[in-house]
């Protein structure tokens, strides 16, 4: 059905009703196409974190259902794949699975916990380069982790990843009715079951998934060690789970002109995982690549992603006999499709348009992603260093103008900027305190003071012209900087 009342109008029940009932079909069809998207990808993500498939496989059926009802952002995919399965690589390469499940749990714990703290704001202060960095930090590392399984095999694998790149790219052209992943798998699958050949297969790589999951309980022991071993992790893949979700919620924000709730789906995905958890899976979070392929296909509501979920499930235990053919050459063709789609291309044009200070900030986040394999800390470095870049360009735009009156003795300093800590020396050095002039005006009309060094900074201004027996004034201050200086001086502003 067509909803007439906007969405702005509905409120509490009404609105979630209408984002699970708002034309069931088209979001079905959506849903189901969704789910031939995901297969692939979570099964290629599974093996480069180290886990059996049905580890990947049964977390994106959990994923999906308890997303699409707890979630903030209705159409969103999310699933057990991106730069999260990198985190966790390495937790399961050193301690297993178990720890792995664990570490899945707690960080579900903390990103409820960012939910309720309201933390999502801190998105507001990634910026553009960052995001740019993120991203093609992310593209090289899922590159990176396809080169083990182009290592001492046979010319038949590189064949097999050949052909599945031919048709990833071909198909498209011809039609697009089915995701041209699948189509790879499918065709891949046929040709070494035609003719056999030296490749490994999904079945090498691990169980997958026969049954319906079930509840277990992480068999690691209850201590601090445990808690010391997994925090990190945990608190890596909250992040970067947090993160990545947040970004694809802003993708589909803009493609639908709608908007969602950050801090619900932060509490969303930290409920999914802590379930995901609970059933034996490995820690999610939003798909952009999925999510934007459900959007062009119909799906708006949170029906579209439950589907996702559902059908996921049911084919992977009616078809697991076939799904075990698939060559490992289709998954690695996969993830290098991802791979080059992810990396911004753009942005390596830009270096030599874009400020020097953007394009640093991004190839930092690249490089420490790199070095690291850790997309938080990249990101970290380059949020950190976003902000001293701006503070810097903020502060140069600071001027103290200085013009004397000889008629009444007076000399007045015009400012204009924002005055805060990056600043205040350079505020500070556009005064005389030893001035000859025996009245001192300070016109304050076009500058902002922001914090208490830049109060204090004034203070000690006005503190030493007076010492030296100047009267001196301050006029055209605004509230907001009258009221910080008069809470943490002892100026006078006459407010």
């Amino acid at each position: 059905m067509s909803l007439s009342v906007s969405e702005s109008q509905l409120s509490g029940f009404a609105r979630y009703r209408a984002e699970w009932m708002a034309n069931p079909v088209r979001e079905i069809l959506a849903g189901m196409v969704g789910t031939f998207a995901l297969i692939p990808e979570v099964i290629a993500f599974s093996f480069a974190a180290g886990v059996d498939p049905e580890v990947g496989l049964y977390a994106s059926f959990v994923i999906s259902v308890v997303i699409a009802i707890t979630g903030g952002r209705p159409a969103m995919i999310s699933g057990a794949a991106g730069s999260v399965a990198l985190v966790a690589a390495a937790l399961v390469r050193t301690h297993g699975v178990q720890y792995l499940l664990a570490a899945t749990l707690l960080a579900g714990l903390l990103q409820m916990l960012a939910g309720a703290a309201r933390l999502h704001l801190l998105m507001r202060y990634v910026s553009r380069p960052v995001r740019t960095g993120f991203v093609n930090a992310l593209a090289i590392l899922i590159f990176s982790a396809q080169l083990p399984h182009m290592l001492h095999v046979t010319w038949h694998t590189y064949a097999m990843i050949a052909l599945g790149l031919a048709i990833i790219y071909g198909v498209p052209r011809l039609f697009t009715a089915i995701p041209s992943p699948l189509v790879c798998i499918l065709a891949l699958t046929a040709v070494a079951t035609i003719w056999p050949m030296p490749v490994h297969t999904v079945a090498d790589l691990g169980r997958l998934p026969d049954s319906l999951p079930h509840l277990v309980w992480p068999q690691v022991p209850l201590s601090l060690s445990t808690l010391e071993t997994i925090l990190p992790f945990a608190a890596a893949m909250a992040m970067v789970g947090l993160l990545e979700s947040m970004m694809t919620a802003s993708v589909v924000d803009d493609m639908t002109e709608t908007h969602s709730s950050k801090r619900t789906e932060c509490v969303g995905l930290g409920l999914a995982n802590v379930a995901v958890g609970l059933f034996g899976g490995i820690a999610g979070c939003g798909m952009i690549g999925q999510t934007v392929g459900n959007l062009r296909y119909g799906g708006r509501g949170r029906l579209s992603t439950f589907v996702a979920g559902a059908f996921l499930l049911l084919l992977m235990v009616t078809l697991r006999p076939w799904v075990a053919r698939v060559p490992v050459a289709a998954l690695v063709a996969i993830m290098i499709m991802v791979s080059a789609s992810t990396f911004s291309w753009s942005s390596l044009r830009d270096l030599r348009t874009h400020p020097r200070g953007a394009s640093l900030v991004m190839l930092a986040t690249v490089a420490v992603v790199v070095a690291t394999h850790n997309l938080a800390a990249g990101v970290l470095v380059g949020v950190l260093l976003s902000g001293l870049f701006f503070a810097a360009n903020v502060s140069r735009l600071v001027t103290v103008q200085a013009d004397y009156d000889a008629a009444s003795d007076t000399r007045t300093y015009s400012v204009t900027g924002q005055i805060f800590f990056a600043s205040a020396d350079l505020f500070a050095e556009g005064f005389d305190t030893r001035d000859t002039a025996r009245h001192i005006r300070i016109d304050l009309r076009h500058a902002h003071f922001w914090d208490i060094t830049a109060v204090g900074t004034l203070r000690d201004i006005v503190a030493r012209m007076e010492s030296h027996g100047l009267t001196v004034e301050l006029q055209g201050l605004n509230t907001a900087s009258a009221t910080l200086i008069d809470r943490h001086s002892d100026l006078r502003t006459g407010l």
